[in-house]
């Protein structure tokens, strides 16, 4: 089954509709899933399709999404709100390496975490539901290529 039958299920299995323009922010997403877009991302790029679809809309359709836990809302440190889709493969959400020199981010899919959920539980009598994990640092092999921060930097400079 598709990524979009599976989340028209858990849409209808809490009595919600995936719209024609609910849809297209999925489909969005789905197709920048590397990016973790924030909302006026998701909705520049929903404008293509849906010219008139309002910013609001894609908020409130970005926020069902998190609390049907179809996506988690982020943040890396840069102070904007991002959202990243839940993996259907994995109970958890994954993980990320976000580089504090030039922003790139990279996601873990592995549960690392496992073992230790058990001993949380079995130490502390805490059931885990979920977790998340970002590791912040620098990559040995940074040269700010690509660097988005690099990028802000130089955007600020023209403007």
């Amino acid at each position: 089954m598709d990524q979009i039958s599976n989340i028209s299920q858990l849409f209808a299995a809490q009595k919600y509709k995936l719209t024609p323009q609910r849809e297209a922010i999925v489909n969005v997403l789905l197709d920048n899933e590397k990016d973790h877009l924030s909302v006026e991302e998701v909705y520049m790029l929903v404008k293509n399709s849906y010219p008139h679809l309002g910013l609001a809309t894609v908020y409130r359709t970005l926020e069902l999404l998190c609390e049907l836990h179809i996506v988690e809302k982020m943040n890396f440190g840069d102070g904007v709100a991002r959202y990243d889709l839940r993996g259907n493969d994995h109970s958890h959400m994954h993980h990320h390496l976000i580089c504090s020199v030039c922003g790139r981010l990279e996601e873990i899919k592995d549960d690392w975490l496992v073992e230790l959920e058990r001993r949380v539980e079995r130490e502390y009598g805490f059931n885990v539901t979920d977790h998340r994990l970002d590791f912040k640092g620098t990559y040995g092999t940074c040269k700010r290529t690509g660097c988005k921060k690099a990028k802000a930097e130089a955007d600020k400079a023209v403007s």
